[in-house]
């Protein structure tokens, strides 16, 4: 099972987590994303809605 990249083409890393304001990653996250296993992508993806959300809350 593939986990498509949640990539937005709008890559803003900022703060002290560095997470991307449109998808929610990092920077080494999404660098590596297509080397990552399936579940580690999962889990990685299952964490993004909050963290986007927490981006948009400061």
């Amino acid at each position: 099972m593939s986990v498509k990249s949640p990539c937005t083409d709008v890559c803003i890393f900022e703060g002290k987590n560095g997470w991307c304001r449109a998808c929610g990653r990092t920077r080494k996250e999404a660098q590596e994303w297509r080397k990552m296993s399936p579940y580690h992508r999962k889990a990685i993806e299952r964490a993004l809605k909050d963290r986007v959300a927490t981006l948009q809350i400061k």
